[in-house]
């Protein structure tokens, strides 16, 4: 009796799962994988990070090799042959090498291919390369890159662009982003975009937005852009995106995305008979929308490949799919998300609603508190969470994570207010900030009491149209003196402030903001009872404020008339001078 025969066409991550699990699962099984290149199981999430280094060190990057995958599995891997025609009907393939095989199971695990944006005169200019594989990372290393390249520029701001101008930078190198779109790391709302930009200029990377690299003068190695600037560089990584290594499958009238991924069922079942895909070759299911959506990361790589693999071996498992949970290093800075944001719900039109905040990662008594600044996204109807993007230097990860849980399991904002999250002053202020999510998430909707957001805020303030507006400072006095304070605002210390509330124009908006926002919103709730009815909470506070790097006005201390004077070394957005 002939033993089943399962054939595993690629590598890396899903390939080597599927085979492992189809051999847990059946141990009796033929298994047989094609992998092009000698590099059997790969981590290629670790490139950009191994760019810090300056002597090639990619062998750490190898993770399973053929030899323990025959040694402790018993499956046959075939290096540096490629399957170059698959027979569904037949249940047959074809290697680069002439070899034939059948099938009875066959699981497609090919991965992606780093994309190439048209660039005129790039097919001249040899100084350049992708960042995608093993074979990339050699390939900067052997041209002696660290050695020879002082600039170094980078295509796309993406995860993977943003790592690796990081870690280039750590380098020494001198480092140039440059990004289609008006934000780096476009996935993300603006305001998270616009913090990120700022530490990444910060760290001493220059960035150029809302620009195409349009040609490069080779023998001159001048970059020239869309806007018509141009600036000399020694070398160029390309960070733009993926494209589905489908062809294959394509010729054959498997279903699939716009890019070309396979559109696979929770059994990570194609449309075609006995093959699945996994991996970044496949499309999975977004658990928000129901519909099919591309999401190329290892996380999703490794359980697709599982999946298939424990299916084509004769087991019924399932993936149910996914919801954009991502999160990336930004120097001392992590910033991630999970579900949908703004932009995403609009597009797919959904009700929502939104609150945007800032905390503390944990207690301000504590050593070295820092802030965290969190938006959280929820049906209106349902309350139930659908999305959240968080930034800040500690505990991100942790937040996010509970948060992509809650998504998974439906709670709603009610219930986050209601976990048990693990508290002791180093790890987390007594409410947590996914708790304070819940919290806020829950109060009612009061028509005289609103937020305004800082961007909205600096745009008109910019424009000039903040007359007949009363924008307070409520902190106290030495926070102001420490850290300066919004063009155009007054101190008013929140307890002065409540006491001195009748002198204001009831009829007049007010704008209050302290350091996060809390106390903000307790004056908006005090100066409401006090008959005032256009009252505005600057959302996140002055801390967002200032992580988006918006005008602040230095005050000095108060000189002997009692007045306090702008610092002079410190540019002066309106000239006024600004009493607290």
């Amino acid at each position: 009796m002939n033993k089943k025969r399962i054939i595993i066409v690629g590598g890396l991550s899903a390939g080597p799962s599927a085979a492992a699990k189809a051999r847990r699962t059946n141990p009796d099984c033929e298994i047989i994988l094609f992998e092009k290149t000698g590099n059997i199981s790969t981590a290629t999430c670790g490139i950009p990070y191994a760019l810090a280094n300056e002597t090639d060190d990619s062998d750490k990057l190898n993770i399973v090799d053929a030899t323990l995958l025959k040694d402790r599995f018993d499956i046959d891997v075939y290096l540096h042959e490629s399957v170059i025609d698959i027979d569904p009907e037949a249940h047959n393939i074809i290697t680069n090498k002439g070899s034939k095989y059948t099938y009875d199971k066959l699981v497609f695990a090919t991965g992606a291919s780093a994309y190439t944006p048209p660039i005129d005169g790039l097919e001249t200019f040899s100084h350049w390369s992708h960042c995608k594989s093993i074979t990339d990372l050699k390939k900067i290393y052997k041209e002696g890159v660290f050695s020879k390249a002082e600039h170094i520029t980078v295509l796309g701001s993406g995860l993977i662009g943003i790592e690796v101008a990081e870690n280039l930078k750590k380098t020494g190198k001198k480092v140039t982003v440059i990004e289609l779109q008006k934000n780096v790391l476009p996935i993300w709302e603006e305001k998270f975009s616009i913090m990120a930009n700022g530490v990444l200029k910060a760290n001493g990377i220059e960035i150029k937005t809302d620009s195409k690299l349009e040609k490069i003068d080779a023998e001159n190695r001048t970059f020239y852009l869309s806007d018509g600037s141009s600036f000399k560089s020694d070398y160029l990584l390309i960070a733009v995106g993926l494209k589905p290594n489908t062809e294959l499958l394509l010729a054959e009238g498997a279903e699939h995305l716009k890019n070309g991924a396979l559109i696979v069922n929770e059994q990570m079942e194609t449309s075609l008979p006995d093959i699945y895909a996994a991996g970044d070759c496949a499309s999975i299911k977004n658990l928000i929308t129901k519909k099919h959506g591309y999401f190329p990361m290892g996380t999703h790589s490794n359980k697709g490949g599982r999946v298939a693999g424990a299916n084509a071996a004769g087991a019924s498992y399932t993936f149910k799919g996914a919801y954009n949970t991502t999160i990336v290093k930004i120097f001392d800075y992590t910033l991630a998300r999970t579900g949908f944001n703004a932009n995403m719900l609009k597009s797919e039109h959904i009700d929502y609603e939104s609150v945007f905040f800032t905390t503390t990662a944990i207690p301000s008594f504590y050593e070295d508190p820092t802030d965290l600044f969190v938006e959280i996204y929820f049906e209106k109807n349902t309350k139930k969470v659908i999305g959240a993007e968080i930034f800040g230097e500690k505990g991100v990860d942790k937040r996010i994570d509970v948060l992509s849980t809650a998504i998974y399991a439906g709670l709603t904002t009610h219930d986050l207010e209601n976990l048990d999250l693990a508290y002791a002053p180093p790890y987390s202020p007594a409410k947590d900030a996914v708790i304070t999510a819940g919290f806020i998430g829950e109060r009612e909707e009061d028509e005289n009491i609103q937020t305004i957001s800082p961007a909205y805020l600096n745009s008109i303030i910019k424009a000039g149209t903040l007359n007949g507006t009363a924008l307070l400072d409520i902190r106290n006095r030495d926070e102001v003196l420490k850290s300066g304070m919004i063009t155009g605002a007054s101190n008013q210390p929140l307890e002065a402030l409540l006491k001195k509330a009748d002198l204001l124009n009831r009829n007049e908006e007010v704008i209050v903001y302290c350091q996060r926002g809390a106390r903000g919103y307790v004056a908006t709730l005090a100066l409401k009872a006090r008959g005032f009815t256009k009252i505005k909470n600057l959302a996140g506070g002055f801390a967002a404020w200032s992580a988006m790097k918006y005008s602040i006005e230095i005050i000095t201390k108060p000189s002997k008339n009692g007045h306090s004077k702008a610092n002079k070394n410190v540019k002066d957005t309106n000239g006024e001078i600004l009493g607290i």
